[in-house]
C-alpha cells in the first residue's frame, strides 16, 4: 500500500488540508514522525522507516494522521484528549506545554517506569495508537506482529485522570517562556 495514497485519502475523507514532508524538523531526526500544528505539516521519517514492514510503516503514518485530526478537528474529540494534546511528557522527564503556537519547556521528576507510563498513556497518544492499530488491522489483517507493536506503544500501567491533572498542573507551574 502506498503511503502517499493513504495520506491523501485520509486527508480527503477527513477534510484535512495539511502538508506532508519527509524532511524531519530539527530535533526530530530520529522520530518516526510528528505533526506540527503550527505549520499544518505531517513530518514522516520515510528514510528511517523504509526498511520496516508495511504494517509498521502504516501504523506510524496513521498514528501521526490521527494527531493531525486531533489538532485540526478538535470538535471530534473528547475534552480529555483536547486538553492532553497541549502537553508533551518525554521519557527523560522533559516536558512541553503548548502556549499558542509556542512550546514552553520544563522538567519533571519520576522513575523511568513512571515517565514511560506518563508518555505512553497520555490520552492523545493512547487514542492515536489505538486508532493506528484498528486502521492497520483493517488494511493488513489481525497480524500478531501488529498486535505486538500496538502493545509496545501502550503503557503497562495507565495513569489516572487525577494523576494527569496533577502532572499538568506541575508542568504549567514549571514551564518558562
Amino acid at each position: 500500500m502506498d503511503l502517499n495514497t493513504c495520506f491523501e485519502d485520509f486527508c480527503k475523507e477527513n477534510e484535512l488540508q495539511i502538508a506532508f514532508s519527509d524532511q524531519m524538523p530539527e530535533g526530530f531526526e530520529t522520530a518516526n514522525g510528528t505533526f506540527d500544528p503550527a505549520a499544518d505539516t505531517l513530518f514522516f521519517n520515510t528514510g528511517m522507516l523504509a526498511g520496516l514492514p508495511e504494517y509498521e510503516q502504516l501504523f506510524y503514518l496513521f498514528h501521526e494522521l490521527r494527531h493531525a485530526l486531533q489538532y485540526c478537528r478538535p470538535d471530534l474529540f473528547s475534552e480529555t484528549i483536547n486538553r492532553s494534546k497541549d502537553y508533551v511528557i518525554a521519557y527523560d522527564g522533559t516536558c512541553y506545554l503548548r502556549d499558542g503556537e509556542e512550546w514552553l519547556e520544563c522538567r519533571i521528576d519520576g522513575t523511568p517506569e513512571f515517565l514511560q507510563s506518563a508518555y505512553l498513556g497520555q490520552p492523545y497518544e493512547a487514542d492515536a495508537n489505538t486508532f493506528a492499530y484498528e486502521t492497520v488491522k483493517r488494511i493488513c489483517g489481525d497480524l500478531p506482529e501488529l498486535h505486538r507493536l500496538f502493545s509496545f506503544w501502550m503503557p503497562e500501567h495507565r495513569l489516572t485522570d487525577a494523576q494527569y491533572d496533577s502532572l499538568y498542573r506541575e508542568i504549567r507551574e514549571r514551564a518558562q517562556r
